[in-house]
C-alpha cells in the first residue's frame, strides 16, 4: 500500500507495528535527516499541493490532527480537494470542536473564548504546549488553531463514513475515512 500522509511526521510511522510499504509525508516542517528506504518526504502545502505531488496517486491519504491547522474554511476546502483527488480512500482525523477540554493547551473551553482571551491563556496557562511565548506568537497560534464540528466534516467529506472518538461518552475527536 502506498499512503500519503499529509501534515503528518515520519516519526509516527516509524512507531507503528505494521508499516504500508511507502509512505509519502508533506510537511511544512522540514525533513528529519536520517529516512528510511521506505518513507519520502516533501515540504509542501497541502491546501494547494505542487504539480509532481497532486498528480500522484496514492491508496491512502492519512492525516491526523491536521485541518484544524490550514487557516480557515476556504483553506480547509482545498485541504479536502486534495484529499479526494490523491486516493480512492481517506482517513482524516481532528479533534471535535465540541469536546470540553481543547486539546492543543489542555484548557476547559478556551475554544469557545474571544481571541484576545485564548491569546493570553496561550501564553500563561501552565499545561499549555507551549508556554512563555511572545503575544505575538501565542495569537499566531491560536489563529492559526480552529476547531472543527461534525457538519463542517461532513461538508468537507461528504462521502464519508463519519465516527466519533469518545472519552467518558463524550466525542473527543471525529474521524472521516473512506473505502476504496
Amino acid at each position: 500500500m502506498s499512503v500519503v500522509d499529509l501534515g503528518g511526521r515520519v516519526g509516527f510511522w516509524r512507531r507503528l507495528p505494521v508499516r504500508p510499504k511507502h509512505v509519502h509525508v508533506v510537511n511544512l516542517e522540514p525533513a528529519p535527516a536520517d529516512l528510511p528506504e521506505w518513507v519520502e518526504v516533501d515540504h509542501g502545502d497541502a491546501c494547494a499541493l505542487p504539480a509532481e505531488i497532486a498528480d500522484r496517486r496514492y491508496d491512502l491519504v492519512f492525516s491526523n490532527s491536521v485541518i484544524e491547522h490550514v487557516g480557515g474554511h476556504e483553506r480547509r476546502l482545498r485541504f479536502a480537494e486534495a484529499v479526494h483527488a490523491l486516493a480512492p480512500a481517506y482517513w482524516v482525523q481532528t479533534p471535535y470542536r465540541y469536546f470540553p477540554i481543547e486539546p492543543h493547551w489542555i484548557a476547559p473551553g478556551m475554544q469557545f473564548l474571544p481571541v484576545v482571551v485564548r491569546r493570553e491563556v496561550a501564553r500563561k496557562w501552565p499545561l499549555a504546549y507551549t508556554p512563555g511565548r511572545t503575544r505575538e506568537e501565542a495569537l499566531s497560534r491560536v489563529l492559526w488553531t480552529e476547531l472543527v464540528d461534525k457538519t463542517q466534516m461532513r461538508a468537507y467529506f461528504p462521502d464519508a463514513t463519519l465516527r466519533s472518538e469518545k472519552v467518558m461518552g463524550l466525542t473527543k475527536s471525529l474521524i472521516a475515512y473512506k473505502t476504496a
